[in-house]
């Protein structure tokens, strides 16, 4: 069972967003909060697997509440779900450790694909959201590769091609059937790609992978 914490400041969009996964029966709702504040102080009481943050929310914005949750419950997913999707919010998000950024205009079945890859170790962006940062990324896309490769030169044979699954967005689940290895070991190499290549997150890390050319269709 995946637990999710929800939090907007709209009760009817709580409601909403509750009956979607609701449908859901490997997904349980375990907690509400009505403001930014509340969804940490409820994130370090519950622990969910998934947290589902709104970004204009009171006392505490979603993205301010992003980047305390991270610290205080480091094994909490983070997906920011919100109407807006202007590239500072996303770039925010990401850069605090979100694991997903989900549009609230967006197909319901998004957002129970995005709870469950973020649950499972991956990271999920909704399609609008996918192709802004593939356009950003295409910006300067040389200039950043060179960077990128230089960054992937110091990891192993097998952690770069780790690597190379997670930039595909495959789950720790996924790479390990791929490798033929446990799990456990994935989420080994995992971590120390990340601490490598000093990123938060597997975004961050996907987005490294991306840049260096180390996914290719095959994967």
């Amino acid at each position: 069972m995946i637990r999710v914490l929800l939090a907007d400041d709209e009760a009817m969009i709580r409601a909403g967003v509750r009956a979607i996964l609701g449908a859901d029966p490997g997904i349980e709702v375990v907690a509400e909060a009505a403001d930014g504040r509340e969804a940490v102080e409820l994130a370090c009481s519950h622990r969910p697997d998934v947290a589902l943050l709104d970004i204009r929310m009171p006392r505490l914005d979603g993205l301010a509440a992003v980047a305390e949750i991270r610290r205080a419950v480091p094994e909490t997913a983070v997906v920011v779900l919100t109407t807006f999707g202007e590239d500072d919010y996303i770039a925010r998000a990401l850069g605090d450790g979100a694991s997903g950024f989900l549009l609230k205009a967006g197909d319901p079945r998004e957002l129970i694909a995005g709870v469950r890859a973020v649950a499972d170790g991956a990271a999920f962006l909704s399609p609008r959201v996918a192709q802004r940062v593939i356009t950003e990324l295409s910006d300067g896309r040389m200039e950043r590769g060179a960077r990128a490769r230089r960054r992937t030169e110091e990891l192993t044979g097998r952690e770069r091609e780790v690597l190379a699954l997670v930039g595909a967005g495959l789950s720790n689940a996924e790479i390990a059937r791929r490798l033929f290895l446990v799990e456990g070991t994935v989420k080994s190499y995992v971590s120390a790609i990340l601490n490598r290549l000093g990123a938060r997150n597997r975004v961050q890390a996907a987005i490294v992978a991306y840049e260096a050319g180390l996914v290719t269709e095959r994967h």
